[in-house]
């Protein structure tokens, strides 16, 4: 590949001594940050593998399509006030044009990379995108939207299509989409300024600019899903191996990793804005075609599904050419004729909790056979906030050597209730599997007391200490369970008492049951203040949470002074104590 780099290093630089001095610089850094050990990147499935081992197993955002390799300039932009990772994105005005072309970005294409990096800082913060990212793989994809050639709502002015993955030369990906993205009825292609197939789209697409609508064709749109799309699997890009991991994901080629991080680096360092239309347009493609051959850079007129006025339709032979289109061999997709079950437990989770089981699923022939390397979805549906780890609700694995696909972990939502996870084949409609699911509710086993004593008070006085208890589940703190307190009769007549200690609601009235209580993060529970009636005596204050968690706490109500003398008490001491019942560690 660097001698291919080089090749068109050699057509485009103003000398030959230009040309070297440009490779050179590039092979010395291999791309700014890029080392053999940081390579790795995550799969699909969450696991870690090299580079080399991944390419073609994955869908990728783009399919892998042909890409843009012209360098950046060897000398750097002068930095600009608006070239800062952490400025804002600005309004568009005027722009005024500095230095080399290439440093400058159109103003409504840069604008969608820093809207899409103020959005994902809330979003995802932990994420730690930088717009310059997406500008340098907007760059490689694109050319910038082909050098800005978009309205001021950032829509294209002309569609932006790769070519057909029909297997010849590419991938083959038949179409997902019945052409609404691409035209295309029989292929897929990646679409718009930031090359995304239709299949990768139809989850990972968003809505960018607000309009309700989620089109790749919109630079906001399609700016905001590859950011989303970066940061999926909980990667940080300030780490540089994670960041390694979500450009490959993007593109499984480690010159593709090269060529776009020396892009990152070279508009880290400073950039600009222009008018729209006024970029420069990029000129050479990763497999050695013209630009103008079908690249992510190609303009097609009209919208999606609209042939090209007096040239071939989609899959029609071109004129002169033969009448018949060759049909390419059967793939792997087209030998699957449904899906199994490949022996997956069963699905529950607590609220705010990793399933600790994953979906397992095994492509297979009409015979039975399996089969490696197909594309399968896994989808989650239904009313609930659960997730595949990263936030996504859609994760597309490829299946291994024998025939399974492995899915992301679920992590409960606060949602409870059941789900369904439905696999299916990508780009074949087969028998699928259907994955049932359930979030339960937050729970807690153990409840003890945290104050050193049960609190105590005096006839018709105000308790000194609140009643604070914790709440574990197997030994972790259980955070946000619900839990009930009620002032009860006896341990053995759990009715509420109609006597002694008392908490008060909003309007000051006495109240004995107290429901709708939640722990903190920490498993922390401090009820309201308590008050005494003018009864003296011990009293019991019961605690429950969702899980069967229970706890019994003595309260003891005694007149101040030598002469006074409590009721009779449980406790031998006639001190206030507290203590577990006998199914304070009930198992949910």
């Amino acid at each position: 590949m660097a001698a291919q780099f080089g090749r068109r290093l050699r057509k485009g630089a103003a000398t030959t001594a230009a040309a070297a001095l440009a490779v050179a610089a590039l092979s010395a850094s291999q791309a700014p940050g890029a080392t053999a050990g940081d390579t790795g990147r995550q799969t699909n499935a969450g696991a870690s593998t090299s580079a080399s081992d991944e390419v073609g197993t994955t869908d990728g955002a783009t399919g892998d399509s042909p890409y843009y390799t012209d360098l950046p300039p060897l000398n750097s932009p002068n930095p600009s006030p608006s070239s800062s990772p952490t400025t804002p994105s600005s309004s568009i005005g005027t722009a005024v044009s500095r230095g080399a072309a290439e440093a400058g970005i159109p103003a409504t294409v840069l604008d969608a990379y820093k809207r899409a990096e103020a959005e994902l800082r809330d979003a995802k913060p932990g994420c730690n995108l930088p717009w310059q990212l997406l500008a340098a793989i907007g760059k490689v994809e694109s050319g910038q939207a082909r050098g800005g050639d978009v309205d001021a709502a950032g829509n294209t002015l002309h569609r932006i299509l790769g070519p057909q993955l029909d297997g010849n030369g590419f991938a083959l990906i038949k179409d997902t989409d019945g052409g609404q993205y691409d035209g295309n009825s029989q292929y897929d292609q990646a679409v718009g300024p930031m090359q995304f197939i239709p299949s990768t789209w139809a989850w990972a697409g968003r809505d960018g600019n607000g309009d309700g609508v989620k089109d790749p064709n919109n630079v906001y749109d399609a700016a905001l899903a590859a950011g989303h799309y970066l940061c999926r699997y909980d990667w940080n890009l300030s780490v540089q191996a994670d960041m390694n991991r979500a450009i490959l994901s993007y593109n499984g080629s480690q010159e593709y990793l090269n060529l776009v991080l020396s892009w990152y680096e070279f508009y880290r360092r400073g950039t600009h804005s222009i008018p729209n239309g006024t970029g420069s347009v990029p000129g050479h493609r990763s497999d050695g075609k013209p630009a103008s051959a079908g690249s992510g850079g190609s303009p097609k007129p009209d919208a999606p599904g609209t042939p090209k006025p007096g040239g071939p339709k989609p899959g029609n032979p071109k004129p002169g050419g033969p009448t018949t289109t060759p049909t390419p061999p059967p793939t792997a997709t087209d030998t699957v004729d449904h899906l199994e079950d490949a022996g997956t437990a069963k699905l529950t989770a607590m609220a705010g909790d990793a399933f600790g089981k994953r979906i397992s699923t095994r492509a297979e022939t009409k015979a039975g056979r399996t089969v490696a390397k197909v594309r399968v979805r896994f989808t989650i549906v239904g009313d609930t906030d659960t997730t595949f780890t990263g936030g996504e609700k859609v994760a597309t694995v490829t299946t291994d050597s024998k025939g399974v696909a492995v899915a992301p972990v679920l992590r409960a939502g606060e949602k409870t209730g059941d789900l369904t996870v439905r696999s299916s084949v990508v780009g074949r409609t087969v028998k699928g599997v259907d994955y049932a699911a359930t979030v339960t509710a937050r729970a807690a086993d153990t409840l003890a007391l945290v104050n050193a004593t049960a609190p105590a008070g005096a006839p018709g006085a105000e308790f000194a200490d609140q009643v604070q208890v914790k709440a574990t589940y197997q030994g972790a703190a259980a955070g946000r369970v619900a839990a009930t307190a009620s002032l009860v009769k006896s341990a053995d007549d759990t009715a509420e008492n109609d006597k002694g200690p008392y908490f008060k609601d909003a309007n000051g009235n006495p109240v004995r049951t107290l429901t709708g209580l939640t722990t903190d993060a920490n498993g922390l529970l401090t009820l309201p203040k308590l008050y005494a009636d003018d009864i003296s005596g011990t009293f019991l204050l019961r605690i429950t949470t969702t899980g069967g968690a229970t706890l019994t706490v003595e309260l003891t109500v005694a007149a101040a002074g030598p002469s006074s003398s409590p009721s009779p008490s449980p406790s031998p001491s006639g001190s206030a104590s507290a203590s577990a019942s006998p199914s304070a560690s009930a198992t949910p």
